[in-house]
């Protein structure tokens, strides 16, 4: 089997990216026909409506994923990931039907949006860690790359059928497909063999402070806070595709949902693509982040600047590569660099950065998008995206006393190493030895191996 695709040899692995990629397909349906909905429907093309929506789903997140982490450490992760699709599945048909009765109403889709948050908040932290539980440690980079591969034919498939579905059958139709879709991967949960999983360590339930030792491990970990950093800030401003481009595909092209859908999906040809080449990455790196970061905000600047329809579906393809190479290399970087007792923990702030940043983000990008133009509201996450990375990688040269290199004709074209100085010097929660620049321990090798 190809490097690539080595996860899927472990059956429970097999379960969840089949089920996942149904149940993510239809979520982007859902997502898409949410934003159609409220964009022509429920109100006249506000841009506000749509990210009020947008930051009420992610609200929860930003409030509770701290503790939807502890519950990830502590609990058993399958069971609990039954109850979050459950959960999802009948807020999607409670939605539909409200939807195909004639009754729905903005404010109904601010509260399906906020439940909807608070399940996502929980699910989240739980989704990240579980994977770990499915294939030995070795092959979690790849596994969590496959995760992203799967999300992202979703969404490579998902906008597409559903601009198509909208069109024909309406949007209440395709929150019904979404709900039913969750029973896939409710089905692959109960199927998993339980005796082929690799249980990480768990908290112990009765502990106390174990949020603040969550919060204390990512403060001593220098490494971590810049990769939360920069994604947060690109979270915020950058990645809101499905707003920006709505008001693209209507206020600056006059498409229809069709055409919105198939931007989406446009998008999602460069994400699988990075998703595909992430999967075959052993080690992701800091730098790596930081430099799709910078990607991102080129690619994002020159999409705003594409004046016509054909040439900014085009120009989604890279954008799409630099989002996904930035999120999956933040994820896998994470995830093999912490302690498996905490790991729950990390990624549940990890989430609250990430999802998190999205109602503060949300509502400022539709504002702009009303009163500047959509191209303005694209441009900001394209700024940002340049500022946040360019200050990242300075940062990190002179605290952890880099030495980069870039040479054209020779590889690796970009070499990163350190100097011989004191230990007091470089990063938190890194040793190394002067002579030999090994690591003290296997956490301290996996935070400098990703500078």
């Amino acid at each position: 089997m190809s490097p690539t695709f080595t996860s899927l040899r472990y059956p429970n692995y097999r379960l969840w990216f089949a089920g996942g990629l149904v149940a993510n397909i239809g979520t982007w349906m859902q997502r898409v026909a949410q934003d159609w909905l409220v964009l022509t429907v429920l109100t006249d093309e506000s841009g506000v409506a749509v990210g009020t929506v947008t930051a009420l789903q992610f609200l929860p997140v930003l409030l509770l994923s701290v503790w939807a982490g502890v519950l990830a450490d502590r609990m058993n992760r399958r069971v609990l990931l039954m109850v979050t699709q459950l959960a999802q599945a009948v807020l999607a048909l409670g939605l539909g039907a409200l939807v195909l009765l004639g009754h729905v109403e903005l404010w109904h889709v601010y509260v399906f949006a906020a439940l909807l948050g608070v399940v996502a908040a929980v699910d989240g932290p739980v989704r990240q860690t579980f994977v770990a539980e499915l294939v030995p440690p070795d092959k979690l980079s790849n596994a969590v790359g496959l995760n992203s591969t799967s999300f992202n034919a979703a969404r490579l498939i998902g906008p597409g059928l559903a601009g198509l579905a909208i069109a024909w059958i309406g949007t209440g139709w395709v929150f019904v497909a979404n709900g039913v879709s969750f029973v896939a991967t409710i089905v692959a949960l109960m199927r998993m063999r339980t005796a082929d999983l690799h249980p990480m360590p768990s908290a112990k339930r009765h502990e106390k402070g174990q949020i603040r030792a969550g919060w204390q491990y990512v403060r001593g970990r220098s490494d971590i806070v810049v990769i939360m950093v920069v994604v947060g800030v690109v979270s915020t401003f950058g990645l809101n595709f499905q707003l920006t481009s709505a008001l693209m595909a209507r206020t600056e092209f006059g498409k229809g949902a069709g055409e919105y859908g198939v931007l989406g999906s446009i998008l999602a040809i460069g994400s699988l693509t990075g998703a595909l080449l992430a999967a075959r990455r052993e080690r992701p790196r800091v730098r790596l982040v930081i430099g799709a970061a910078f990607g991102f905000g080129i690619a994002t600047g020159v999409m705003a600047l594409m004046p016509t329809y054909p040439s900014f579906a085009i120009a989604c393809i890279p954008v799409g590569l630099a989002s996904l190479t930035m999120m999956t290399a933040a994820n896998s970087t994470i995830q093999m660099s912490t302690d498996p007792a905490m790991r729950g923990r990390v990624m549940a702030i990890y989430m609250m950065v990430f999802l998190g940043a999205t109602p503060i983000g949300s509502p400022v990008i539709g504002w702009i998008g009303e009163e500047y133009g959509a191209r303005w509201a694209i441009g900001i996450g394209s700024i940002s995206a340049l500022l946040v990375a360019t200050g990242a990688a300075l940062w990190a040269i002179r605290s952890w006393h880099l030495e980069v290199r870039y040479r054209v004709l020779h590889r690796p074209h970009l070499e990163v190493t350190y100097p011989d100085v004191p230990v007091r010097a470089q990063p938190e929660g890194e040793a190394r030895d002067q002579a030999s620049r090994t690591m003290a321990d296997q956490e301290a090798r996996d935070s400098s191996s990703a500078a």
